[in-house]
């Protein structure tokens, strides 16, 4: 140990000779000045002083020759190397320490900053700038302030200590402890910071920040946050101009507006489109009003979301297509759909779906959006031309109805007073609504005859209907205009509303609700999750399946469930094997304490319902065929099932079953179901596989190996093979003598075979009803359907 401080101590020595190494300061000029010979002291008016690269000029100066010292007076001014310029109203310098210190609207100016403060110690050898009661540094747009400062010219990079803030036209920065380099314009911080924008703001303890390019990086309890949304993570990552972020490691997302909080392990913030993305073990909790016991206790029932990729974003309601809640009546039955409602009350569904959510808009009505035909004399080949007799009827008409003045004709007479046209000339000029207005408006009329004779020239010339058509288009083309300016700025057309997307893998879990699927869409906005791909979604002892699930909220509390095209249900009640049915195109569901109460099957809808006796057992299985059926359930299991609209049925006694009946399309999968939180963010634990134990050359068992079979109790392996030899011995009676002894002799072969208990399982076990297995490729069909 005491080598490496010799050591130590010998290489820093030529540093310490070298800082020890004293010039003498020189008096360059001064206008005026005595000495004191004595004390080898001089007073100087307007001196010049040089040390080494610096210059030093004042108003008034005492130099103190023996001790290399001098002080200055008024008008101080360092000027070092051409780069940087020191003024005060004070200085005291020591040329052996090479140290300055001024005092008194000090400010120190390079080439990007100044530096102002009221006391400041310079380094001139070091060029290292000291101030300790407060200071500021200006550079271009940047001010920065702070208590404690320590400014390195040739690095420049300026340390701040106690209450610093950095002021720049996007942001204000609030911290402990700074470093900032003026020419790279970053900031360090070592310490509690804050970073305010103008709408957000960025806390760290630990982090970089560029006040230019506002490129931030945070390393040590970050939290960003924009009005009610807030983003945490043990890394940060933000560019302010392009408004990007990102978080790595232990992520949350939370929106206290919707009370929504997303989690993961990386994630992505984008300002500008109010969006964040999440992934690696990404997942969501929605608050609800749904209360759950545990230890006794009674919590908030929080329903939890995982996939893959979790995205969330503020959208404009009026792009959504919102989904329409079925409504069940008092009276027990499926009534009209209650529309979504608007943030001003109204019911009207607004904008078009989502491609995102894989809805399209409505189609048009063809007949109501088709254009009344327009007239062209070419193209009309039926019409006839007008005759003589014709066009004295209208002369007539017009000079009856109209009664004019001789010397004037008023503006709105013939606007008041219209002529009956005759039915030909009606038909002609059936898109137009008031031909007289066309020639009011084309001729000066001064007398009723001119009028006329106009008329007659019209008529007999077709160019009343040229005249009347485009006067009518005219009229349409200002109509629309007026429509277009007048049209009024609607406030809810900004309401934006939260929306939640996530892709892959979606597991969701409540306590009386999970469901699994591909893809998912949420929006607060109707409260009705959607989710696409394959779902399927359990509650209680149901599970659902089909092209497309809708499951919505109300009051934060499960509403209704509607499975749209293949829909299919599959009841097991909590004690028994057996599986209730439900199939058809579309299923809605109704909640009630969280629990099924009602369901309606429309569209090919059948069902295979077990019923049971009064001890439970089951009697007798119901499987119906009808257009619409109603299931209606108690404690958490089908109570009665109602088929309603042209019914047929067949009832069979479970005695007479020979197996269960399924129906096409069923599948049950319980193993997929997410039973807790922790496998909605971890999705479900992999099964582990038994490792295969082989036994020792040589080694003796103490005794025959037992074994158990379902319905058979525990068996030894010489049991079973006594089973084999007489399946096949009886097998083979029924075959020729010939055959029969050549079966005879492969028996004592398989007593010496060292067989597997686990083969000779499969041979004498018996076969397994369909209704116990997952596998849909066999169909099995029942009895064939008779009316009740």
């Amino acid at each position: 140990m005491q080598k490496i401080r010799l050591f130590v101590i010998f290489l820093m020595f030529p540093f310490s000779l070298l800082a020890q190494q004293r010039t003498k300061i020189i008096l360059d000029s001064a206008k005026q000045g005595h000495t004191d010979g004595k004390k080898n002291i001089s007073y100087l008016n307007f001196p010049v002083f040089i040390h080494e690269n610096a210059t030093l000029t004042c108003d008034s100066a005492v130099f103190y020759q023996n001790d290399n010292v001098f002080e200055a007076f008024n008008n101080v001014h360092i000027n070092q190397g051409d780069t940087i310029n020191i003024y005060s109203d004070h200085l005291t310098y020591n040329g052996n320490t090479k140290i300055a210190h001024l005092t008194s609207n000090v400010r120190m100016i390079d080439k990007e900053s100044v530096l102002t403060t009221n006391t400041l110690d310079y380094n001139m050898a070091t060029k290292v700038g000291t101030y300790v009661d407060g200071g500021k540094i200006v550079n271009k747009d940047v001010t920065l302030t702070s208590k404690n400062g320590y400014y390195f010219s040739n690095s420049r990079d300026s340390y701040f200590r106690y209450n610093v803030v950095v002021v720049t036209p996007q942001s204000t920065i609030k911290s402990d402890t700074l470093r900032y380099n003026t020419l790279t314009n970053w900031a360090y911080f070592y310490g509690p910071t804050n970073i305010k924008g103008k709408e957000d703001n960025l806390y760290t303890e630990n982090g970089a920040y560029n006040t230019k390019t506002e490129y931030a990086y945070f390393g040590k309890k970050n939290l960003y946050t924009n009005g009610t949304k807030s983003l945490k993570g043990d890394s940060l990552y933000y560019d302010g101009i392009a408004g990007y972020g990102k978080a790595v490691r232990n992520i949350i997302f939370k929106d206290t507006a919707d009370k929504t909080i997303l989690y993961g392990q990386l994630g992505y913030y984008y300002k500008k489109d109010e969006r964040a993305v999440v992934t690696k073990n990404a997942y969501v909790g929605m608050g609800t009003k749904d209360s759950v016991t545990i230890n006794n206790k009674l919590q908030p029932d929080t329903l939890w979301l995982g996939s893959d990729t979790l995205e969330t974003q503020m959208v404009l309601q009026k792009t959504l297509r919102l989904i329409e809640s079925p409504v069940l009546k008092k009276n027990n039955e499926l009534g009209d759909p209650e529309k979504p409602k608007k943030q001003d009350g109204s019911t009207k569904a607004s904008g078009m779906t989502a491609e995102e959510i894989g809805l399209s808009p409505k189609k048009k009505d063809k007949k109501s959006s088709k254009e009344p035909p327009k007239f062209d004399r070419k193209a009309n080949k039926n019409i006839k031309p007008v005759d003589s007799t014709t066009i004295k009827a209208v002369k007539d008409t017009l000079t009856k109805k109209i009664s004019v003045p001789k010397d004037s004709l008023s503006k709105d007479t013939i606007a008041q007073k219209k002529p009956n046209i005759p039915p030909l000339i009606k038909d002609s000029l059936k898109n137009v609504k008031d031909p007289l207005k066309v020639i009011k408006t084309d001729i000066a009329v001064k007398n009723p005859d001119t009028l006329v004779k106009k008329a007659d020239s019209l008529v007999k010339s077709g160019n009343l209907v040229k005249k009347v058509d485009g006067a009518i288009k005219a009229t349409d083309s200002l109509l629309k205009k007026n429509v277009k300016d007048s049209t009024v700025f609607n406030p809810l057309d900004t309401v934006k509303t939260r929306s939640i997307k996530a892709y892959h893998n979606v597991r969701v879990y409540k306590s009386n609700m999970q469901a699994m699927a591909d893809s998912l869409f949420y929006t607060s906005a109707d409260s009705t999750l959607r989710w696409y791909g394959s779902p399927i979604l359990w509650s209680q002892g149901s599970q659902q399946t089909g092209d497309t699930i809708y499951l919505r909220l109300k009051n934060n509390k499960l509403n209704t469930l509607q499975v749209i095209e293949n829909a299919f249900q599959v009841n097991v009640n909590a004690d028994s094997a057996k599986f209730n049915q439900i199939k058809g195109k579309l299923i809605t569901a109704f909640f009630k304490d969280g629990e099924l109460s009602t369901m309606f099957v429309d569209g090919n809808a059948e069902s295979v319902y077990y019923n049971r006796g009064k001890d439970s057992t089951y009697t007798d299985m119901n499987q119906t065929v009808s257009s619409r059926i109603k299931i209606m359930f108690k404690n958490k299991e089908i109570n009665h099932i109602l088929t309603v609209k042209e019914p047929e049925g067949v009832r069979v006694p479970v005695t007479e079953m020979k197996e269960d009946v399924l129906l096409t399309g069923f599948t049950w999968k319980p193993e997929f179901r997410p039973l807790s939180k922790k496998e909605v963010i971890n999705g479900k634990p992999k099964a582990k596989q038994p490792a295969s134990k082989k036994p020792a050359i040589g080694t003796k068992k103490s005794g025959p190996p037992v074994n158990k079979v379902k319905g058979k109790g525990s068996v030894t392996q010489k049991d079973l093979v006594k089973t084999a030899v007489k399946e096949i011995t009886k097998a083979a009676s029924k075959v020729d003598s010939t055959t029969l002894d050549s079966v005879k002799a492969i028996i004592p072969q398989i007593k010496n075979l060292p067989t597997k208990v686990d083969s000779l399982k499969k041979i004498i076990a018996p076969k397994k009803p369909d209704s116990l297995k997952a596998d849909t490729s066999k169909k099995i069909t029942p009895a064939p359907l008779k009316k009740q």
